[in-house]
């Protein structure tokens, strides 16, 4: 991590996990995202002082994610948000490396343009998508949509980050802030600059209080930032990416193609 934000950061006062879990879950909320970097973050992060906590577990402030996105061999979930379908989805297994555990995810967009997550705990996530996992899956897009999501999912991008949280010390507001993001896939691997970070906040009406200390920096959000679509994007996966080109130029993600042991060694 940069090390001006971490230096930030020590000054922070802190909350545990069971602290964050009393709280709302916000499995449900409006996002907003933010591609900044370092430099131009540093002022906001002086004014969330004053509003916010930082989740720390064990003493350990930042925390490493690993996730493993799926999609069909048309890659038609990364083209729903391509072309911004209302009914759209993504799966993925996320490894909360740190705490040493995983859970299969599955984020959909409501009626007004919110997010709805719903995820299972998976014990053997190296095991992937079984029976289980798949029909949890197309529960969850019926249960949204009415009709199962009904497509032949397989593992097409992986990716690692750090992470930390902020929590609002009123209400349920969170933020987290991600960085040292890093993608591969078979035929390539890519990573961000250290000193870019992606901002997420989540409030129940898309206008918490870290929008407003944002906006009064003049930092506006960034439109279609998703991780997974910018990582397929930035790998080569798929041809069409104009919608995520605002993202994919903030971030400035450096890729180049790897054979299949060369991958093999990433992915370890």
């Amino acid at each position: 991590m940069d090390h001006r934000i971490a230096a930030t950061l020590s000054t922070f006062g802190t909350i545990s996990l069971d602290g964050l879990n009393a709280k709302a879950a916000m499995l449900e909320r409006l996002d907003n995202k933010y591609i900044v970097p370092a430099d131009r973050l540093l002022p906001a992060f002086e004014r969330f002082r004053e509003h916010f906590d930082l989740l720390e577990i064990e003493g350990k402030r930042a925390f490493a994610y690993d996730t493993d996105y799926f999609d069909d061999a048309d890659a038609s979930l990364y083209f729903d948000h391509h072309q911004n379908r209302r009914k759209r989805c993504k799966v993925r297994i996320r490894s909360y490396v740190d705490a040493g555990f995983s859970y299969l995810e599955v984020k959909l967009k409501d009626g007004r343009g919110g997010t709805v997550k719903k995820r299972q705990r998976l014990p053997r996530p190296e095991l992937g998508l079984g029976a289980e996992e798949r029909a949890f899956i197309e529960k969850c897009h019926s249960d949204m949509y009415g009709e199962p999501l009904g497509r032949d999912l397989l593992s097409v991008i992986r990716m690692n980050y750090e992470r930390i949280t902020l929590v609002a010390r009123e209400g349920s507001e969170r933020m987290t802030i991600d960085t040292r993001m890093a993608f591969r896939a078979a035929t390539a691997v890519g990573a961000s600059r250290d000193d870019m970070f992606i901002l997420e906040t989540k409030s129940a009406r898309g206008n918490g209080i870290a929008d407003k200390i944002l906006r009064a920096e003049h930092l506006q959000p960034t439109k279609s930032v998703s991780k997974y679509c910018v990582g397929m994007a930035t790998l080569g996966l798929v041809r069409k990416h104009n919608r995520f080109l605002p993202a994919l130029r903030k971030l400035e993600v450096l890729a180049h193609p790897v054979t299949p042991a060369e991958y093999a060694i990433a992915a370890e």
